[in-house]
């Protein structure tokens, strides 16, 4: 039998739940259609919120030839031959068709370019349904060819109403005695992924006898016939950069319980622990820095410690290094300074290494000046020779600039010691 999902999909725009912002009275893809100039789209949204439905739709109500093609399964050659059919459709048979891509953003870079020469002409309207930010997975010249659509994600309102109108439309659960007396359960599963919330559905009613005359479903229920992990995270997709983005920004932000329920949400999804602890050594260096060095030797055991004893155990000392960096002083001073650092080598060149500096292995190079008036610090006192060591060209020119924390202001007193007045130290100048 047909999937409940396909069986319930909407057949007119009127029929459509959710997406009120692009498909309501006063929706930009309904003024586009009763204007008759649809231009190529983008549809961006996460799973189950209509993508491949709407561009159906968009088919039916503009009466044009409807092309589909997944980008997990079609190639360059594919795209091309459906392109010569447009081609045929729109000289003889009136306007041009609709070619669908799901997925486009597992189209490669060349697959994306065949497509843009008939985009371009006019020869198909475009569209394509993608889960990840098309800013990076859509190639720029293609994105500027087309409009770019957002949908949004279903409310919990959407969701019910989804459910009620399977109940009452689709010929196999209308025969049935079929009453939800708790729902949360349904809706956890799901994720806000309608065809998915479909799906629950019928795995749930199928559970039951074929002979049942009354069907209650309760949370119970669900529970002990769907027994799943009712998380998502997808390791490839957007969501992936958005966890672990979170996670850093958590860390960076000093709140231990957040860095742990992002990093908690990254173990259930099954994110390679590795990965988060890069992360941590990152931050460790970028955020903490000065501030506390011990973070990233902790950091580093911490990966140590995973690549020696694994999951699940290794994640008692991934909890340990992010509850100790997000509790640490934090400072991006080192941060700060290698950028800078960077962009005077950018602006300036390869400006010559003074003659003292330079190293000296022959006759020539000592008669030449290499290595003289060099001040070997360990001959001095303290350790300490103060000397002209930069370039002249940028003389004096500070990088680091430690802050306010213990740790870098105990740094901060021994290079004026040392220095003086030599470099300039005040942080308000540091940017």
């Amino acid at each position: 039998m047909t999937p409940l999902a396909e069986r319930v999909r909407p057949r007119s725009l009127d029929e459509f739940v959710g997406q009120e912002h692009l498909i309501g009275q006063d929706g930009i893809l309904s003024k586009l259609l009763v204007s008759g100039h649809l231009p190529s789209l983008i549809l961006w949204g996460p799973p189950g919120v209509g993508k491949t439905t709407v561009a159906n739709l968009i088919a039916e109500a503009s009466k044009r030839t409807f092309y589909s093609l997944s980008a997990i399964n079609s190639g360059v050659k594919d795209v091309r031959s459906t392109i010569e059919k447009a081609q045929h459709t729109t000289l003889f048979e009136g306007p041009n068709p609709i070619l669908f891509i799901d997925e486009i953003h597992r189209f490669s870079k060349s697959q994306q370019d065949s497509l843009l020469g008939a985009v371009e002409k006019g020869v198909i309207t475009l569209i394509g349904a993608t889960t990840e930010n098309p800013s990076f997975e859509v190639i720029s010249a293609l994105l500027s060819r087309c409009q770019t659509l957002i949908l949004k994600p279903h409310t919990k309102e959407h969701l019910q109403s989804i459910l009620r109108n399977a109940i009452k439309q689709d010929v196999h659960l209308c025969s049935k005695n079929i009453e939800i007396i708790e729902d949360a359960n349904l809706l956890r599963y799901s994720s806000g992924d309608a065809r998915k919330l479909l799906n629950c559905l019928e795995i749930v009613v199928n559970h039951f006898p074929e002979n049942t005359k009354e069907i209650v479903i309760t949370d119970d229920i669900v529970s002990q016939v769907l027994k799943s992990n009712p998380l998502i995270y997808d390791k490839a997709g957007e969501m992936h950069f958005d966890i672990i983005s979170a996670f850093i920004k958590s860390i960076r932000g000093s709140d231990p319980n957040a860095t742990l329920y992002y990093m908690a949400r990254m173990i259930e999804g099954g994110e390679d622990p590795k990965f988060i602890c890069r992360r941590m050594i990152i931050s460790a260096s970028e955020d903490i820095g000065m501030a506390n060095p011990n973070a990233l030797l902790l950091a580093n055991a911490c990966f140590e410690a995973i690549e020696k004893i694994g999951m699940p155990e290794g994640q008692i000392p991934m909890s340990q290094c992010a509850v100790y960096l997000a509790t640490s002083e934090k400072s991006n001073a080192s941060y700060m300074a290698i950028k800078k650092a960077r962009s005077v080598v950018k602006e300036t060149g390869n400006l010559s290494v003074p003659l003292k500096l330079r190293n000296a292995p022959t006759y020539l190079m000592k008669e030449i000046g290499y290595g003289a008036e060099y001040k070997y610090a360990h001959d001095f006192e303290d350790n300490f020779a103060k000397d002209d060591l930069l370039p002249n060209e940028i003389l004096k020119t500070p990088f680091y600039f430690p802050k306010s924390n213990k740790s870098e202001q105990v740094i901060s007193n021994r290079m004026k010691a040392l220095w003086g007045d030599y470099y300039e130290w005040d942080n308000e100048k540091s940017d």
